[in-house]
Formats: structure tokens, sequence, C-alpha cells
């Protein structure tokens, strides 16, 4: 009988996803080592619709960021690596390289991190009062598997017996209004700020855009929870993406819901494209803008930056729009010097942080 191949191999049975029996984890040319050997010896945990769940050991929870965009926060946290959400132009795709995978299986193979509440505990002792940690900076924390390992939340639950840091939390999801307790909690002693990403109110290209992602109303009406929760939360309408959604149009749509669930602030920033995560946006755009292909070539093909200027317009078109809707700033130059000269601490100029990940 000639040999089939098993159409569903997140089905087959632990013994048959031994790391030894996936190819896909074991490069023919070298053996692998490190952070690729953990995660190949990861053993099956659970599967999702096409998705595989592993544990992955860890030996840190709170990373140091090293980022050519300005970065306003010094520190972030990513509970899970990979993301189910699987939108389209998400540039940490390339996190899967360290893992010897190729950038599809971002969305498709879910590691989380073991011990990440006891880890954390660990560093926070090591960190300075006012440091700036974000919580989800390239995959969202608060993604399919956390309703049921609740890793999130256990670190939130840390947060809340420390006082003193400034923590973001940027997601998709509506399970962030799951933790309002925490977050609450977690408000009255530290400085706090949750961004929602909203890129488009157009329910039916959010669905092509961001498949797994929460409904762009359900996100608006989370924001609206946070709001009357009394926590400090606003809208992200990022990455906007040329010929996409960087039109007024689009953009204002979203700051008006933003701005009638009360949100506090209102940012957005162009489309940030590492090579890693080019065929997969430019597959969407094949398929659903076949008109914009050659733009994005052109746009992308030196560098994962748009130009100077088209930020430019950008900026000035989302400045306008926030003054429309009177939205304010993610955080201020200004509020900053305050806060920082109130703690002793060295005034530093922020840049506008503005994810391209997850968010």
């Amino acid at each position: 009988m000639a040999k089939m191949e098993n159409l569903f191999p997140i089905l087959e049975s632990k013994s048959e996803t031994r790391p030894e029996s996936r190819p896909e984890s074991r490069p023919e040319s070298r053996p692998l080592a490190g952070l690729a050997r953990t995660a190949a010896a990861a053993p099956l945990d659970s599967t999702g619709c096409l998705t595989e769940y592993r544990p992955l050991a860890s030996r840190s929870i709170v990373n140091k960021t090293n980022s050519r965009r300005g970065l306003p926060f010094t520190h972030a946290i990513n509970p899970y690596r990979g993301c189910e959400f699987g939108c389209r132009y998400c540039y940490a795709r390339y996190t899967h390289e360290f893992l010897e995978m190729q950038p599809e299986e971002f969305e498709h193979k879910i590691y989380f991190k073991e011990n990440a509440a006891w880890l954390l505990e660990q560093e926070l002792r090591r960190l300075k009062p006012g440091t700036e940690i974000a919580l989800g900076t390239a995959t969202d924390p608060y993604q399919p598997l956390e309703r049921k390992l609740g890793i999130t939340r256990s670190l939130l639950e840390v947060f809340a017996r420390h006082s003193g840091l400034r923590l973001g939390i940027v997601t998709k999801s509506t399970l962030v209004a799951h933790d309002l307790d925490l977050l609450q909690e977690i408000g009255k002693r530290n400085k706090l700020t949750v961004h929602l990403t909203v890129t488009t109110m157009n329910a039916k290209l959010a669905r092509v855009l961001e498949p797994r992602a929460p409904r762009p109303d359900l996100r608006i009406r989370t924001l609206k929870q946070l709001r009357e929760a009394g926590l400090r939360a606003g809208v992200l309408c990022s990455p906007l993406m040329p010929g996409i959604t960087d039109n007024p149009g689009s953009i204002r749509a979203v700051a008006r819901a933003a701005a009638e669930a009360g949100a506090c602030f209102f940012a957005a920033g162009a489309l940030f494209l590492k090579p890693c995560s080019l065929p997969t946006f430019l597959a969407f755009v094949r398929e659903h803008f076949p008109a914009q292909v050659a733009a994005y070539e052109q746009r992308y093909s030196a560098s994962a930056f748009v130009s100077p200027a088209y930020r430019q317009r950008m900026t000035e078109l989302v400045a306008s729009i926030c003054r429309e809707f009177k939205l304010g700033k993610r955080y201020t130059y200004e509020a900053a010097a305050r806060d920082a000269a109130a703690e002793g601490n060295p005034i530093v100029e922020l840049q506008p942080w503005l994810p391209f990940g997850n968010a």
C-alpha cells in the first residue's frame, strides 16, 4: 500500500510528534542549539484550530529592549512566543527564526513560557522604581491560550504586589477585561496604561487582515469597559497600511469610535514590515488589494520603514483627527518630564511608541 501523509499532523499522538520526528524543527545542515533546541524538545501540551501549544522553559521573562524605533520603555514581557491571531502584517514573525522555524509557523506553533510569575518576582527585585515595562510588544498577551493558562494574569498578580513601576499593556483581545480587578489594583500603585489596537472599523477587512482576532467593535466595547473601571486606556490605530487603512475616512472612523468609548488617547503609525513578514503580507495584498502590489514591493524592497515624508504626512493627518475628536496623546514629553522630575530621575525625551507586531 502507498504511504499516506497525515493530513492533520497536529492531531498526531505525542509519540508521533517527538522533536526528532519533526523534520521542520531539525535542519539537516547543522544541529539545533540554544533556544531552538529547547523549543524542539518541548512536548505537545495541547492543540487548537490548526495550532499546537507547547511549554517553553525560560530563564528570564523580562527582556531589555534594543530597538531603532526610539521606544519609550526599557523592558518588555511577552508571555507567549508565537501568536494565534495571525495578523498578516505582524513583524514579530521573525522571533520564530530563533527557533529554526519558518515565519508562517508563527501562528500555528505557540509556545508558552513556564514559571513566568516566579521569574517576574525575581527579576522585579533588580529593577529600579520608575522602570518602564511593556507587556505584549511582540505577541498578544491575551491571545486565546490565555483563557486556559492564565499566564498573563499570573504576571499581573505579581505586579499588583509591587509599586512605582510604569506598565503598558498592548492587546487586541477582549480577554483583558477579565482582569479588571487586578488592573485596578495595579493602577493604584503604579502608572498603568492599556492600549487596545484597532486597525480598522471595517469588520470584513479586519477579518482577512487579522483572521483570528476579535472584531473591532468588540475591542471598542472592551475599551469602554476599561474606561468605566477608571483605567487609563486608549487606542492604537496601527499599523497604517498605505492604500489600505491610511485614508482619512478609515482613521477617522476608528478615532470616532475611540472618542465615543471615552478613550484617553489615540495614536497611529505607519506599517513596519520586516523581511520575514514581507511574503505573508504581500500574499494578503495580492489576494485582496492586487492594485497595490507594485507599490508595496517598491516601498518596502529596500527598507522595513516607510519614507520620512510619508511618516510626516501620517503624523499630521493623525494629529488633525485627534484635534477633531478631542483625543489626547498617548504620552507627552511634558508629562514625562513632570513625572521624571517628581521622582528625581533624569528627563529623557520620548519618541512615539507605536508597536507594529500584535499591536
